[in-house]
């Protein structure tokens, strides 16, 4: 059994925001289990090549979140910046598109220009998890160490069981996973206060319904046209499309499915890449039917990161539950940190950086 003074759930943006801020305070006693075998949770990348993650591509492509606001998520902005990461404005020049009926082709309108910009990080968002992943030693990180429970023992410790049959104890866990996966997935011993439960399974998952395509193509030749590449349909199987290209870099459009989840499972990824790529050519002629590369990354389908629960889409960010238990024996033993857990950005990249600078300083001060 491996002792730690803490243990951090889940190696996500929250999961290595909380490591690094244990490092920077000086404290090295300390693991993160990590049920994926990768790092980055939600966070994950796509290039050229086709693997998926990688580290270190100057040309990335996201297939989890793309955009962060630096204006107002002054947090998230310092550390990209303290990390030397650089970013760049969304692409919005040009009109927009909007695809209403089979019987009439697109309309082509002016485009919306988001103030402050959509930032996006050159590399992707894995950049940051790079960055942060280095400034952490190997020796703390666990990956295929999903926790199946965790039990408070008679000197006020936590025993982490993992489905790998590994054990771990430690004295505070760290909880960096949605709140519905830790209620639905994960027993606890005694039982969490019915109350905080009831509110961590009602906590929406953000992307777990969700899919997202992403289609590579030798230039952005929609620009040529004078378009943005952004576009809205009411006909799918894309409900929302926005250019992904890099600068001086790769073409790229990527989309999200208005499509439940249901019906992405029965359909299949062959036949969805298809329908997709037949909608990208009505909307940005035949050029765009023949990618030199698509994926579709189906977040619904991510077992650490949906439950049955996350099938049904979420239209906006929710309000964070209680990162902790108001009393109890887990009261001083157990704070969630994951992004969900977010005071102000729940949901957001910017609300796992909250929740964990939150729960690391709570727990330092008890």
């Amino acid at each position: 059994m491996h002792t730690s003074r803490i243990a951090i759930i889940g190696a996500g943006l929250a999961g290595l925001y909380a490591a690094y801020l244990l490092e920077q305070r000086g404290i090295s006693d300390y693991v993160m289990l990590e049920a994926r075998e990768r790092v980055g949770g939600r966070i994950a990348t796509l290039i050229p090549s086709g693997e998926v993650p990688v580290v270190g591509s100057a040309e990335s492509f996201d297939l989890g979140p793309s955009w962060f606001w630096p204006e107002f998520q002054q947090a998230l902005g310092a550390l990209v910046e303290s990390l030397g990461l650089s970013s760049f404005a969304q692409y919005e020049t040009g009109d927009m598109l909007m695809e209403r009926s089979h019987q009439m082709p697109p309309v082509r309108m002016q485009g919306f220009v988001n103030q402050p910009p959509s930032m996006r990080l050159r590399g992707g968002m894995q950049a940051l998890i790079d960055a942060l992943h280095q400034r952490i030693g190997p020796e703390h990180i666990f990956t295929g160490q999903a926790v199946q429970s965790m039990a408070l023992t008679y000197n006020c410790r936590v025993e982490i069981l993992c489905t790998s049959g590994q054990r771990y104890n430690a004295q505070h866990v760290l909880l960096a996973v949605p709140p519905r996966l830790a209620a639905q997935a994960m027993m606890f011993s005694p039982a969490l206060p019915e109350g905080l439960t009831h509110q961590w399974a009602s906590t929406a998952t953000w992307m777990a319904p969700h899919g997202k395509y992403v289609a590579l193509y030798p230039t952005p030749f929609w620009r040529d046209e004078h378009l943005s590449g952004e576009a809205r349909s009411l006909l799918g199987p894309l409900g929302e499309i926005h250019d992904m290209s890099h600068p001086d870099g790769h073409g790229a459009l990527f989309g999200f499915f208005s499509l439940p989840a249901s019906t992405r499972a029965q359909l299949g990824d062959k036949a969805l890449r298809q329908h997709c790529r037949a909608q990208l050519a009505r909307l940005f002629g035949p050029q765009a039917a023949s990618p030199r590369m698509d994926v579709i990354k189906d977040w619904a389908q991510e077992s650490f990161t949906a439950t049955y629960a996350d099938q049904i889409p979420i239209e906006h960010h929710g309000t964070a539950p209680p990162a902790r238990a108001a009393d109890g024996p887990w009261e001083p033993r157990l704070t969630g940190i994951g992004s969900e857990w977010g005071k102000h950005y729940a949901g957001y990249l910017a609300g796992a950086i909250e929740a964990a600078e939150r729960g690391v300083a709570d727990m330092l001060a008890k």
